[in-house]
């Protein structure tokens, strides 16, 4: 029986790395049935959002969708595609494996780790008011009678919420992600010195759902001199699990230990639920010209996979990207300049997926 699949191409590169990631999938001989909707910037005009209701049906009849980047616009407007799903799917762990490849141009060449982030509190729950706001003044007065100093009139707000619930079950994801996937620590990343009581509480509940976990290796992290470890020395960190805002940025610092974004593939994962895409934004500058690397979008299949139970063909993928990487001789102009220092004998998107699926029928 094929599986149902919803395909939201996005925008800017979105188009072309989806396509490209879906010849690979193919190629497996999974069998999928495509429902593809498109979402973002391009449909607003017709249905006055970015993101409208027959997508949202898609993603819940199928219970499984992959997606290209869609454009986020800065400081105005509607606020993500990516959040708006996060948030109406529950789909509060973001997972992102961070692994070396070969000619990925890092400094580092044994970069094995993974990125457990909650994707649905913290600052990112989007709580805030303008400066000039008559709330803000009423949150002024009531911080003033609880015998905190207050801040400046002229502000604008952002509120942090972090639950024990939240937090209890990001954490719980993490371990029991590692044990599946047989990783040996996890590690708790925070800022709880500072945020006694958001990150305070956040650190609690990871302390006493270690307890539960006897066969995993624990430990806590504060978040600044978690980065600086993980410049110093990735090997350190084995999964790690984050608050939302701390978990988006470590998560691209790790991306850059392996070679850039576009080597980077993620996961959405609620309770029943999974929304996989590419790390990496939308990149309208090299829209329609082939140039993009579509890398990340197909290792974010293989992930996909992994969670319809065929394995074998993730495992198939993984392979075959790390052995057209291997080669570089089909490769796209960013791992080309990383190999040789220039992008010259740099291929296609599709061109290299082209070369991923030759190397496909070797491994498969």
């Amino acid at each position: 029986m094929a599986h149902k699949v919803a395909l939201i191409p996005g925008d800017g590169i979105g188009p072309e790395i989806t396509a490209a990631m879906r010849r690979v999938v193919d190629a497996t001989g999974v069998e999928i049935e495509w429902n593809t909707v498109d979402a973002g910037a391009g449909v607003i005009e017709e249905y006055g959002t970015p993101l409208p209701q027959h997508v949202l049906d898609a993603v819940e009849d199928a219970k499984v969708a992959i997606k290209g980047p869609i454009t986020t616009p800065v400081g105005t407007g509607f606020r993500s595609v990516n959040v708006a799903l996060r948030k109406h799917f529950d789909l509060y762990s973001c997972v992102r494996p961070c692994l070396s490849q070969p000619g990925d141009g890092s400094r580092y060449e044994d970069v094995d780790l993974v990125i457990v982030r909650e994707n649905t509190e913290d600052l990112y729950a989007g709580i805030e008011f303008d400066e000039g706001d008559p709330r803000v003044a009423e949150i002024s007065r009531i911080v003033e009678e609880s015998g905190r100093k207050t801040f400046r009139a002229d502000s604008a707000l952002s509120l942090k919420p972090i639950s024990i619930t939240g937090s209890q079950r990001i954490v719980e994801y993490a371990f029991e992600y590692a044990r599946r996937c047989g990783r040996r620590k996890v590690t708790a990343v925070h800022k709880a010195n500072i945020m006694k009581a958001t990150d305070g509480m956040y650190l609690r509940i990871a302390h006493e759902v270690a307890e539960r976990y006897p066969d995993i290796e624990f430990n806590d992290k504060i978040v600044d001199a978690t980065c600086m470890g993980l410049v110093q020395n990735p090997a350190d960190f084995d999964v790690m699990v984050l608050p939302n805002l701390y978990g988006d940025i470590v998560s691209d610092l790790c991306a850059g230990l392996v070679g850039g974004l576009g080597m980077a593939p993620g996961a959405n994962i609620g309770s029943d639920i999974a929304v996989f895409e590419a790390t990496h934004g939308s990149a309208p500058d090299i829209a329609g010209k082939n140039i993009a690397n579509p890398t990340a979008e197909i290792l974010s299949a293989a992930m996909m996979l992994d969670h319809l139970g065929e394995n074998v063909a993730a495992t198939a993928i993984r392979d075959a990207v790390r052995a057209t990487l291997a080669e570089g001789a089909q490769v796209t102009g960013d791992v080309r300049r990383a190999l040789t220092g220039s992008a010259e004998g740099a291929v296609g998107t599709q061109e290299y997926a082209d070369a991923v699926i030759e190397h496909l029928a070797h491994v498969h």
